[in-house]
């Protein structure tokens, strides 16, 4: 029904993880592959390709979905449906930004402090050739072919980048000075197919499963068991949990079973606070999918 388009390059390998989870594995003959399938009946072929040609070819229709990121979409300034954002990147759920970078012994503290006629390497030409314009500064903008923190300072003054942690670029000796865009890894769709009630419903779908996958990996599910009624209000209260905890009674009055959901991140310091309230038997369990 669906045909979809998933980004190669840095993204690939987080894709591919995310779909897999999502019970949507890609499958194909080669890593080096470009045509691949889903065992899905809503999907009806995948491609992958770089994902700064992914918003274009879903614009004109040759792809009904598509992976991409929200930076792609504004410098090829592509006409899609944003389905929503999958927060997931190459290596974190942050986003990723667009900044300007300039040597880390420069005198440059903002972008108004640039000169005229100031050189900057991007592979990214629209988007900073606005940003610059709306500085007010006539920049002398080359398009870059990858390794663009290298040109700075012997080629080029400024590099225009993406960085998802900052790591490169002060590997390479630069600082940032400000952010063009902020962008997260969008589910987009074509205009035309996301009109069409049958093909929305499937796509809408596939963002639940997609969603879900991406939700659980930040939470676990906790089960564990009190005795008494004082130490069930003393657990409970220690729980944060998504919405009001799961409680049921033990099978003769033997006391009361408590399950919830709550952050991957509170966990370590959770369970001993639950063991010192009178909590036993206390079971941590991984979760697939998260779907409100």
């Amino acid at each position: 029904m669906l045909s979809l388009v998933l980004p190669k390059g840095s993204l690939e390998k987080a894709t591919l993880a995310l779909f897999e989870a999502a019970d949507l594995t890609v499958k194909r003959s080669s890593s080096v592959d470009y045509k691949a399938s889903i065992a899905d009946p809503r999907v009806d072929g995948v491609r992958i390709l770089r994902p700064q040609e992914i918003p274009v070819y879903v614009a004109e229709g040759r792809f009904d979905l598509g992976i991409t990121g929200r930076d792609w979409v504004a410098e090829t300034d592509s006409d899609v449906v944003s389905l929503g954002e999958l927060k997931y990147s190459k290596a974190t759920a942050q986003p990723v930004r667009l900044v300007v970078a300039v040597p880390d012994d420069s005198p440059i503290e903002t972008v108004k402090d640039l000169p005229q006629g100031v050189r900057v390497s991007t592979e990214y030409p629209e988007l900073t050739k606005k940003f610059f314009a709306d500085a007010g500064i006539d920049a002398d903008i080359r398009l870059s072919y990858g390794a663009t923190e290298a040109k700075v300072p012997d080629i080029v003054d400024v590099a225009v980048d993406l960085t998802e942690t900052g790591r490169a670029l002060r590997a390479a000796g630069l600082r940032i000075i400000d952010t063009i865009i902020t962008s997260y890894t969008e589910f987009v769709a074509n205009r035309e197919a996301y009109e069409d009630p049958e093909k929305r419903h499937a796509m809408e779908q596939l963002l639940t499963l997609l969603q879900g996958s991406l939700d659980a990996r930040t939470k676990v599910l906790v089960k564990l068991n009190v005795v008494t009624a004082a130490q069930l209000d003393a657990v409970v209260e220690l729980l944060p949990s998504l919405k009001a905890p799961t409680v049921n009674e033990l099978y003769r009055g033997a006391g009361f079973v408590i399950e919830t959901v709550v952050p991957k991140s509170e966990i370590n310091v959770l369970i001993p606070a639950l063991r010192d309230a009178g909590a036993t038997d206390i079971l941590e369990l991984a979760l697939a999918k998260i779907v409100p």
